[in-house]
């Protein structure tokens, strides 16, 4: 780009939301319950506790939770329903927890118990007998009784949680709504409303017969696409590597991989080859759905294969040479709500330049940490190619190594820049993550690792709109490098990503994300590199839907720009690329020459780019002065778009002049793609 872009020095902040995403399947509509009496029960908490639930006129309203201990949804409104039952106790009011999970034992409900301080009796159901007595289906799924045990209200306990969407603060308030209407002897407004969780296994007769067993196939196939993040103390919110585990999420393994949802992988499989790529191949699916239509059969303990132990915990071809951690003192995560992306920038002390051939992201916490990027922030001045972009941690990608005699250079006196997301599960955590580098002398090097970036910020997203597109492309290929992957960016309302490269009437897509998913952050990482020789230009089709119809989007009546924030949008793609080493990087040549004195440069073109610094100047500099402080300077500015080239701490109207003109040229191409399309 004719403005120099340093990622590192904005750092965007992302909200990734929860660890799965919108998606069909996931949300129940309830069959409905309302009117119907439930059969009275007496039980035994696991705390210890008579449980009785029968009709009477002395009694009050009942809210019936279904919960589990693993489900991320449940874990989430279990504090909540404490809340609830601590503040409508001297209204006579209760709350009953029933835990219908056969993987749940009695004694894991009361660790559960403690660390969400549950405040309420939860019941064992063994059998699944109130599951089925009450229809429920998943966790957290509610009812609220009235005094003769008759169902008023079922569905969900409010709008702030859903599959991939975390609110501030619930829009509508459904259960707490339903009990008030009820005690002011009210009918409910809104008596049923979709809910959505984890499903409930049942215990069914088998319904086929297959040689298919945990031990002997199932156990291969979760090895091979789940347990990088399904297993204790990872990022998937349940476990699978045990058969009582598996079996009691039998049911709900099949149900996401059926709908696509998992193993999480967004790219269209008809552009581009990907070493990264994440497809379970269609006879691993039949296996788990045998199995699961089967009873779940375990088969005998010898055909389990051994599992060598963990010698270290990185994953590089030795250990690292240099360790850093984000902090000196650990980040507290809370127990619920969002939490906007942290930064935490740290000094790794290099007093050289160092060529990196091999890089981990480790979190402190993996039950927390849903991305982690670590950038590179070279010192003032420091000629640095590409946007620093150094590791990132995904859960369930691997690092991949290197190719030999490549590295990427950290100029000395450089910092790093964490960019941590985190996600709430329901309790307090800590998090101290971490950063594992492999280095080679610099006479091995003979080929240069960067980061390029396209990008658009010149957009308006108008109300309502349903598909909404969004154009760019990168505006300089260095003609000795080799494309090695692909990361595309959008927020809430990002809808669709398609990377294009063009040479002559010749269109290639290399990469179609159809259903784009702010909740996973991919790095679609080529088989094969692509020399950039290839292409003339490569250009990308963004599309956002600013519709009430997307349920993540914060406000379909707002027009929306370019920003920071999530509720704001982005329109960038950062590209991995290599190149011979000594061959200049990857900034256009001479930049800096690029003045309105340009002979190139039209009169239509001076025109636009001074009006464009005109306005600049009156908006940042209403006092006449000639110059700006770099500081005073919108933080969104700061961050994505290097202005003060001479480092001064001041932005004149000379150093403007260069973004001007690219601003003009891009606006000019949009306008020429208009006039040339079809109408």
């Amino acid at each position: 780009m004719i403005a120099r872009l340093s990622y590192l020095n904005l750092l965007p902040v992302w909200l990734l939301l929860l660890f799965i995403a919108p998606q069909e399947g996931w949300g129940q509509t309830p069959n409905s319950q309302l009117g119907r009496t439930i059969a009275p029960l007496e039980s035994v908490s696991v705390q210890g506790e008579t449980v009785q639930l029968k009709p009477s006129e002395e009694a009050g309203l009942t809210v019936v939770v279904f919960l589990g201990n693993d489900c991320p949804m449940a874990k989430l409104y279990a504090p909540r329903l404490s809340e609830f039952a601590r503040r409508y106790a001297d209204r006579r009011l209760r709350v009953i927890g029933i835990n219908s999970n056969r993987q749940d034992s009695p004694a894991s409900m009361l660790k559960t118990v403690a660390e969400l301080e549950i405040e309420f009796p939860l019941l064992k159901d063994t059998g699944r007998r109130l599951a089925d007595e009450f229809q429920a289906t998943r966790t957290p799924e509610v009812f609220l009784l009235d005094r003769q045990l008759v169902v008023r209200y079922h569905g969900r306990v409010d709008d702030q949680y859903q599959p991939g969407i975390a609110r501030a603060e619930p829009k509508r308030r459904d259960l707490e709504l339903a009990i008030e209407e009820l005690l002011a002897g009210k009918p409910v407004t809104v008596p049923e409303t979709n809910f959505f969780g984890c499903l409930i296994g049942r215990q069914t007769e088998p319904a086929s017969v297959t040689a298919v067993t945990f031990t002997g196939d199932v156990h291969r196939v979760l090895s091979d696409h789940c347990l990088e993040c399904h297993r204790a103390g990872d990022i998937g919110p349940f476990a699978l590597a045990d058969y009582e585990d598996a079996r009691g999420w039998g049911d709900m393994i099949v149900e996401v991989i059926d709908s696509g949802f998992m193993p999480p992988w967004h790219a269209n499989p008809e552009h581009g080859e990907f070493a990264n790529q994440r497809l379970m191949p269609e006879a691993d699916k039949q296996i788990l759905r045998d199995w699961v239509a089967a009873g779940a059969p375990r088969g005998p303990d010898k055909q389990l294969p051994e599992v060598p132990p963990a010698t270290s915990n990185w994953r590089l071809p030795r250990e690292p040479d240099l360790v850093v951690e984000m902090g000196t003192q650990p980040f507290r995560i809370p127990a619920t709500g969002t939490v906007d992306y942290q930064y935490f920038v740290v000094d790794p002390g290099l007093k050289e330049d160092c060529w990196v051939v091999g890089a981990e992201v480790i979190p402190g916490n993996r039950s927390v940490v849903h991305h982690s990027i670590v950038f590179v922030r070279p010192p003032d001045g420091e000629a640095s190619p590409g946007s620093g972009w150094l590791a990132a941690y995904v859960p369930g990608q691997r690092p991949l190594p290197y190719p030999p005699g490549h590295g990427r250079r950290i100029p000395a006196g450089s910092k790093f820049v964490f960019q941590q997301h985190y996600t709430p599960n329901g309790r307090e955590q800590t998090d101290t993550t971490r950063i594992g580098l492999l280095f080679a002398p610099a006479e091995t090097i003979e080929h240069e690792i960067f980061t390029l970036m396209a990008v658009n910020q010149e957009f308006e997203i108008p109300p309502h709109a349903e598909n909404h597109p969004v154009n760019g492309k990168v505006p300089f290929l260095p003609p000795a490098a080799k494309l090695l992957s692909f990361s595309p960016h959008m927020h809430y309302r990002g809808k669709s990503f398609r990377l294009v490269g063009h040479k002559g009437d010749q269109a290639e897509v290399l990469l179609d994300v159809p259903r784009y998913d702010f909740n996973w952050q991919h790095n679609y990482e080529l088989k094969s590199p692509r020399p950039l020789g290839d292409f003339e230009r490569i250009e990308f089709e963004a599309r956002f839907d600013n519709s009430a119809a997307n349920p993540a989007n914060p406000d379909p009546t707002q027009t929306v720009n370019w920003g920071d924030q999530t509720w704001e949008e982005m329109a960038v793609v950062f590209f991995d690329a290599t190149q011979p080493r000594g061959t200049g990087g990857s900034a256009r040549p001479g930049r800096n020459a690029a003045t309105t004195d340009d002979p190139e440069y039209s009169a239509a073109e001076q025109a636009a780019a001074e009006a464009f610094i005109d306005d600049f100047f009156r908006r940042f500099d209403p006092r006449g002065t000639g110059q700006i402080p770099r500081d005073q300077l919108p933080q969104a500015i700061r961050r994505f778009v290097r202005l003060d080239e001479n480092n001064d701490g001041f932005v004149t109207r000379e150093e403007l002049q260069p973004l001007a003109r690219e601003r003009f040229l891009r606006q000019d191409e949009q306008r020429l793609r208009k006039e040339d399309s079809p109408r």
